[in-house]
């Protein structure tokens, strides 16, 4: 299972870098094995790049080889390569590219992209982060040819039976699947074949998320769908309004919990007073309040 730590910021709007390092902790010491910092969970395109560095930075520290560090990286080739060679000098075990927001994407220039900046890195295992239906099995099956250092797929479009035909096309065994839409998806996911799944829920709870991570890994569905059902409303409340309120439901959790402030950058927003309520209801029902 893979872990996306959010972003702490201080009172003054700063990533605020001791308590960022404490929720790493509290994940690896939760029996996480891989932590992504500069992940969508953790404002990725609200950090600028001294600031991504910083994440990374505190997480390799954080982690001190007890759990695997996946770094994010992104934006234009020459941003993200920089990122990836800073990942590698500073000890990251593999790179998470996101997937790239330019409006004109090519099957050919997507993998062209990809390639230049796995070529940058070949020490480093490199996950693909795929959000776009229009990536198929095709593109990472040359991709796959071109970088023999992309070893895994963050799969995060909303189709399980796309996923089953894309990864069947792309070589099943040519890469590890990761359900890239965190727990209530995952189960769909596991069903055609994903091995791993990733988390923001993790952050308030390490517990539940790898709960259902134990019952999916030994083919145990129903305890899988207990644990899905408890975590339905949470889940749902994030997804709220097209996922408007991904981060500020988790932030605001760990605000209630005092692990961190529930701060978060624009575009995201923090909750409103009803959402806060609602929240506050599930982590009592969950025994956390």
């Amino acid at each position: 299972m893979v872990a996306i730590p959010v972003t702490p910021f201080d009172a003054e709007g700063a990533v605020d870098g001791q308590t960022y390092a404490k929720l790493v902790d509290r994940l690896i010491t939760g029996g996480i094995e891989v932590v992504t910092p500069n992940g969508n969970t953790g404002e990725f395109y609200a950090l600028d790049a001294g600031e991504a560095r910083q994440c990374l930075e505190v997480t390799v520290e954080a982690a001190a080889g007890r759990a695997s560090v996946l770094a994010g990286i992104g934006h234009d080739v020459a941003s993200a390569t920089r990122a990836a060679v800073h990942a590698r000098d500073a000890g990251a075990d593999m790179i998470m590219i996101h997937q790239p927001v330019h409006p004109y994407i090519s099957g050919d220039g997507w993998v062209d992209y990809h390639a230049a900046i796995a070529a940058a890195v070949p020490e480093l295992g490199v996950v693909l982060y795929v959000r776009n239906p229009a990536i198929a099995g095709a593109q990472l099956r040359a991709l796959g040819e071109a970088a023999p250092n992309v070893i895994g797929v963050k799969y995060a479009v909303p189709d399980p039976v796309r996923f089953g035909s894309v990864a069947r096309d792309a070589g099943f065994d040519r890469f590890v699947w990761i359900a890239g839409l965190a727990e209530l998806s995952a189960p769909g996911y596991f069903a055609v074949g994903a091995t791993g799944f990733t988390s923001g829920l993790v952050n308030v709870d390490p517990a539940i998320s790898l709960e259902m991570f134990h019952a999916l890994s030994t083919g145990d569905y129903p305890a899988a769908m207990t644990v899905w059902e408890r975590i339905r409303p949470f889940e749902e409340l994030r997804a709220a309004n097209g996922n408007a309120n991904n981060v500020s439901v988790v932030k605001d959790a760990l605000g209630r919990l005092g692990l961190c402030r529930p701060d978060v950058r624009p575009p995201s927003r923090l909750l409103t007073g009803t959402e806060r309520e609602q929240l506050a209801g599930l982590l009592s029902s969950w025994g956390l309040l």
